[in-house]
């Protein structure tokens, strides 16, 4: 890799670029090599499941347009991978990491793809992903599709890089990329990117745009930048946001979003915020996690934070959020996934494009040894069995679960302490992947921020022998600016981020 890639944040690559020691052809170049170095030789990471092949001659424009004077923005000239369910009408595939979408296209880019093309960023490829999303089996190995493989934890390579967004964990970690962009149902964000060691923002729902956006859940599926610094993560994030006709849940946002989050940075954020500590139900699963994790509260205590502790979500970690949640993915994911179809191109006559959820089912089947060769496809076939959206146990679960979450869950904890934010663990370090026994959760705090389509920011705070931890901040609905400002001022006065080392074994 070029040396001077490594590590390299946003603003680093510009002032290269500015300066003419390096332009972006060759950035698009450099990083080309470091993926086929290290992502598909050495140690193997799989983490990049395309290359986009246009990429080199997107760069050169890039380059002549900064010749000419006319540069974009921040964004100009730089590469960016996209998870492998974000579409993208050009010479690559976008497929959920399934082999049932091979072969069909896209009618057009994702909207995001779309802004981050205009943004002048390079779409440099696809990043591989837990298939589906993860939502296809009970039993699924995270980070594994049929189309990518497994991708691998860099910092141990035994280990796995959490889902769904697994691939743009990995790649960002391993610097195979300036930035990529993730998705999140509950987790798909944020756990890749705090076992990964990186910055991971998951948006509130209805602060970007969906649309071109393989779903599963509409009232909890948000598109949000994985990158190392959260500076980066600012200006990937100001890129994305703005009111779409195609995805109605960003006229939500109208008023609410900022063009520029880049302006939140501020490395006394800390002092005088009120910032709650989570800790029923994601406390007491990891001895290690939650000891660094003490450490982390001293770290923002002497910042200047207000600490409220204890500052407990109701409902969090619940048996009743766990069924109504799941209750509601499963009723939209057959509708949604549906509808995402509809949009599909057909191109091979060998190839017959799915149109429903039934069509992916028989599909797997099908070629079973190819789909169906480490876990099945219970979640699909039990959301297949679902009526339609209209249906009283939906409409129930969906009540249920906004009510549990916001009113009764997030809002609540912070109008009754007067509270910033939140902060609890994002999860322990990674597990070793293993497709014969179910790995030992090391936690996860996403549910309550998911099921209320509110947003968190994952941030590194330190490694349990040679892995990565995060921590996570939560706060309500749109309140980004917020947690960049926490986030970025806890980043500055800790540093957590080292980067990997690719270890066999520990």
């Amino acid at each position: 890799m070029n040396e001077r890639l490594h590590e390299a944040t946003i603003a680093d690559l510009q002032i290269a670029m500015t300066s003419g020691e390096l332009s972006a052809q060759q950035i698009a170049l450099d990083y080309f090599a470091a993926i086929e170095a290290i992502d598909w030789a050495g140690p193997q990471l799989r983490s990049v499941i395309e290359l986009n092949p246009h990429a080199d001659r997107i760069a050169a424009e890039r380059d002549r347009e900064r010749a000419a004077g006319h540069l974009r923005g921040p964004l100009h000239g730089i590469p960016i991978l996209l998870k492998d369910n974000i579409d993208t009408a050009d010479a690559m595939q976008t497929t959920a990491g399934s082999l049932a979408l091979l072969g069909s296209k896209p009618a057009e880019d994702a909207t995001l793809t779309a802004k981050l093309r205009e943004a002048g960023a390079v779409i440099l490829g696809k990043a591989n992903l837990s298939e589906w999303a993860n939502f296809r089996s009970t039993k699924s190995t995270s980070g594994w599709s049929a189309r990518g493989g497994q991708c691998r934890n860099p910092y141990l390579l035994t280990h796995n890089p959490c889902g769904s967004s697994s691939g743009s964990g990995a790649a960002i970690a391993a610097n195979l990329a300036a930035a990529a962009l993730g998705t999140e149902t509950d987790g798909s964000i944020v756990c890749p990117a705090g076992r990964c060691g990186i910055v991971g923002l998951k948006p509130t729902v209805g602060l970007t745009s969906r649309a071109g956006v393989i779903p599963i859940s509409h009232s909890q599926d948000t598109v949000g930048p994985m990158t190392r610094t959260v500076a980066d993560a600012a200006l990937v994030l100001s890129a994305l946001t703005g009111v779409d006709p195609r995805d109605r849940a960003t006229a939500l946002s109208a008023e609410k979003f900022a063009a520029d989050y880049s302006q939140f940075l501020d490395p006394n954020g800390l002092r005088g915020a009120r910032i709650g500590v989570a800790r029923q139900s994601f406390f007491g699963v990891h001895a290690e996690t939650d000891a660094l994790i003490e450490e982390v509260i001293d770290a923002m205590r002497r910042a200047g934070a207000e600490i409220v502790d204890p500052a407990d979500i109701p409902h969090a970690g619940s048996e009743l959020a766990d069924k109504t949640e799941f209750e509601v993915l499963l009723y939209e994911f057959q509708a949604d996934m549906a509808a995402y179809l509809s949009t599909r191109q057909p191109v091979r006559e060998d190839y017959p494009q799915p149109r429903t959820l039934a069509d992916l089912i028989e599909f797997n089947v099908t070629h079973a040894a190819e789909e169906l060769v480490h876990f099945g496809q219970e979640i699909f076939e039990l959301a297949a069995a679902k009526g339609p959206l209209t249906d009283a146990a939906y409409l129930e679960a969906i009540s249920t679960s906004r009510h549990l979450s916001r009113a009764e869950g997030i809002d609540a904890v912070m109008d009754q302490y007067h509270l910033d934010a939140l902060v609890a663990p994002t999860g322990g370090p990674a597990w070793p992947t293993d497709y014969e026994n179910e790995a030992k959760s090391t936690g996860s705090s996403s549910q309550p921020a998911a099921m209320a389509g509110y947003p968190l920011i994952t941030v590194p705070v330190g490694f349990i022998g040679p892995l990565p931890v995060g921590i996570t901040f939560m706060g309500r609905a749109f309140s980004e600016a917020i947690l960049i400002r926490l986030a970025y001022a806890l980043e500055q006065s800790i540093g957590g981020r080292r980067a990997p080392a690719f270890l066999n074994d520990w």
